[in-house]
C-alpha cells in the first residue's frame, strides 16, 4: 500500500546530484519532475567541501522545481553505506495500559528499549528495523498493536553509521534551504524497488555501481544483512581511459559512453574511433577492442574485491543471485562480465518509470518507493506516525506527525532469547546468516 502524497528524493552522489519529484496515488508512482546536476564537493561518496556541495544541491533542486512547477522544501535523503555497521538488538518492556492492550506507545517504548545499548561517540544510529515482536512468549508477530499481553519483546536490526558522514550530509541539505523528511540508507532504498518480495526474503545481492564508489549489499528475510563499499566506480574507468590514451577526462567520459564495452571478445580490433591526444595536433585512431580491454581490467578489479567480501559471509550461495544497478552498470556487456566473475545469475535493474529508464536513477526512485510504501510499524520505528486518512494543507500529502516516546520505559531484564521455529530456508541461507552475525 502506498501512502498518497508528493515525495521528493535527493541522491547526493560523487559525480552527480539527482532530485526526483514523484506523486503517489493509489500505490502508483508518477514522476512529475527531475533534477540532474554535476556534483562538486564530494569524493568517493563523502562530502569534502560543504559549500560546493550546497551549490550543487541548489542547482539540482532548482532544475527539479522548474520541471515539476512546485516549491521544494522537504526532501528524502539517501546516506551511503560507508562505514555502516549492522547488528542485532533486542528490547523488552511491560505493557503499560491498564487493560494490557498493546498500543503505539508500547511499540515506541520497546523500540526505545532496543536502542538502549552502547554506541561509540563517533557513531550514530541511522535506523532500527523490527524483525519480529514477541507477546508473552508468542513469537513471529509482525504487528502486536491491539493484542493483549503483559510483556512485549522485539528483535530488530540496528544500523549505525559514522557521525561525520551523517552530520556533513545534514549540514549540506540544511544550508541548501531544505528540510530533511527522512534519512534512508541507500542500499535499503534501492533494494525496496529493485527486488521482488521473494528475492528480498530468500536472499539476494545488490551491487550499486556508482560514479565514485561501488556498494555491495545483501538482503535476506526482508532485512539488510551486509554491506561493503569499494572506493572505485565508473569514474575510475574514465580515469584509466584518460591516462592510458593520454586524453582529457571529459574526452574519456565521452569515449566510454559512445564506444565502451565491458567484454573485449565481443568487440573488433578492426573498428576504430578518433581520440584527441594531449600534445598532438591530429586525433589518434584507437580500436574498440583496446578500449574494451582498459574498461574490463578496472571492472574485474572492482568485481574481484566485492567477490572476496561476499564469499567471506557466504552470500553467493543465496538463491537470488545478483542485481546490478547504478550509473556505471549501463555499460554494454557488464552483466555478462559479472556472470563470468561471480559465477552466479546476474541481472540488470533499470527503473521502468517514463523518462527514468536509466540505472543511475535507481537510488532516487528507491528512496521515494521506500518511504511511500512504509508500513505503520516501520513508520513508528522511523520516529513518526502515518495517518493516511487525514491530510495536511498540501493536497494529497499523507499527514505526518512526530511520535513521542513514552518516558516510563521498563528496562529489559535478563531473559533467554526466544528460539525461532525452523523455517524452510536452505542450509546455504542459514550458513550466510550465521556467518554474518559471527
Amino acid at each position: 500500500m502506498g501512502n498518497t502524497g508528493i515525495y521528493v528524493s535527493l541522491d547526493i552522489g560523487t559525480t552527480s546530484i539527482k532530485v526526483v519529484v514523484a506523486e503517489f496515488v493509489n500505490g502508483q508512482m508518477n514522476i512529475i519532475g527531475v533534477g540532474n546536476e554535476k556534483s562538486e564537493g564530494l569524493s568517493r561518496g563523502i562530502v569534502v567541501d560543504i559549500d560546493q556541495t550546497v551549490e550543487s544541491i541548489k542547482r539540482a533542486i532548482a532544475q527539479a522545481e522548474e520541471k515539476a512547477n512546485i516549491d521544494i522544501r522537504d526532501v528524502i535523503v539517501g546516506i551511503p553505506a560507508n562505514g555502516v555497521e549492522i547488528e542485532p538488538c533486542h528490547g523488552m518492556i511491560a505493557v503499560s495500559g491498564e487493560n494490557r492492550e498493546i498500543t503505539d506507545i508500547d511499540v515506541e517504548n520497546v523500540m526505545a528499549a532496543a536502542m538502549v545499548k552502547s554506541v561509540p561517540p563517533e557513531r550514530e544510529i541511522i535506523t532500527v528495523v523490527p524483525e519480529e515482536f514477541i507477546v508473552d512468549g508468542f513469537s513471529e508477530i509482525r504487528d502486536p498493536r491491539g493484542m493483549i499481553g503483559v510483556r512485549l519483546e522485539m528483535h530488530a536490526t540496528m544500523i549505525t553509521g559514522p557521525k561525520t558522514i551523517l552530520h556533513n550530509t545534514k549540514r549540506c541539505v540544511e544550508k541548501a534551504g531544505l528540510k530533511i523528511e527522512e534519512i534512508i540508507l541507500q542500499p535499503a532504498a534501492i533494494s525496496s524497488t529493485a527486488m521482488t518480495k521473494e528475492e528480498a526474503r530468500f536472499g539476494t545481492i545488490l551491487i550499486d555501481l556508482g560514479g565514485g564508489q561501488s556498494t555491495a549489499s545483501v538482503m535476506h528475510d526482508n532485512q539488510l544483512k551486509f554491506t561493503f563499499v569499494d572506493p572505485e566506480g565508473g569514474e575510475y574507468v574514465s580515469k584509466d581511459i584518460s591516462v592510458i590514451l593520454n586524453t582529457s577526462f571529459d574526452n574519456a567520459e565521452r569515449i566510454k559512453r559512445e564506444y565502451g564495452f565491458a567484454l573485449p571478445e565481443e568487440t573488433s580490433a578492426e573498428e576504430y574511433f578518433p581520440v584527441d591526444v594531449i600534445g598532438k595536433n591530429e586525433p589518434v585512431r584507437v580500436d574498440e577492442q583496446y578500449l574494451s580491454e582498459i574498461i574490463e581490467a578496472r571492472l574485474i578489479q572492482i568485481f574481484e574485491k566485492i567477490k572476496v567480501q561476499l564469499d567471506a559471509v557466504g552470500a553467493r550461495e543465496l538463491p537470488g543471485g545478483i542485481i546490478l544497478t547504478g550509473g556505471a552498470a549501463s555499460l554494454p556487456g557488464i552483466v555478462e562480465l559479472a556472470k563470468d566473475i561471480f559465477g552466479i545469475n546476474v541481472k540488470l535493474y533499470v527503473p521502468d518509470q517514463m523518462g527514468m529508464r536509466f540505472p543511475a536513477f535507481s537510488t532516487g526512485i528507491g528512496l521515494i518507493d521506500y518511504v511511500a510504501n512504509l508500513d505503520e510499524i516501520h513508520a513508528i520505528a522511523k520516529g513518526r506516525k502515518i495517518n493516511v486518512s487525514s491530510y495536511n494543507s498540501q493536497p494529497g500529502k499523507a499527514k505526518v506527525q512526530e511520535s513521542v516516546v513514552h518516558e516510563e520505559i521498563v528496562k529489559p531484564e535478563p531473559v533467554k532469547k526466544q528460539k525461532k521455529p525452523e523455517d524452510k530456508f536452505t542450509n546455504k541461507a542459514k550458513n550466510f546468516i550465521s556467518s554474518f552475525f559471527d
